[in-house]
């Protein structure tokens, strides 16, 4: 979700990011191969472009603004969802970037919220099809 808004060297962090959370709780779901293809080709990536670790340290340098900030939880907390639960691992590592991004707890639940109903509607919308 609004990937393409970001910079080239913010889609490579993201993507590094992105399997930081699919690696954190030692298994690789194919729901969450899939959501990382999806990245992919929103970012305009080929699909062969290799996923490394993102250490989070400067992190925020990498995403300077409040906008490019909540893009990558938005899409990383719904990464997370991707097989079926936030595992503490991932959840972890999601706060520990939100702090980084100076997100709050409070902010951080608003935005994990919005990411549960939009999860839930994928699924109903998924019963239609």
């Amino acid at each position: 979700m609004w990937l393409t808004s970001l910079t080239a060297p913010q889609r490579r962090a993201l993507l590094g990011l992105a399997h930081n959370v699919v690696v954190s709780d030692g298994l690789l779901d194919p729901n969450e191969e899939s959501m990382l293809a999806s990245f992919k080709r929103e970012m305009e990536l080929p699909p062969d472009t290799e996923t490394d670790y993102v250490d989070l340290a400067g992190i925020e340098a990498v995403f300077e603004t409040s906008r490019e900030r909540r893009i990558v939880l938005l899409n990383l907390i719904h990464l997370s969802y991707a097989d079926g639960a936030l595992e503490i691992e991932e959840e972890c590592l999601l706060r520990e970037l939100a702090e980084a991004f100076d997100v709050s707890a409070a902010e951080f639940a608003l935005l994990d919220n919005w990411v549960k109903r939009l999860v839930a509607l994928e699924q109903e919308a998924a019963t239609f099809l």
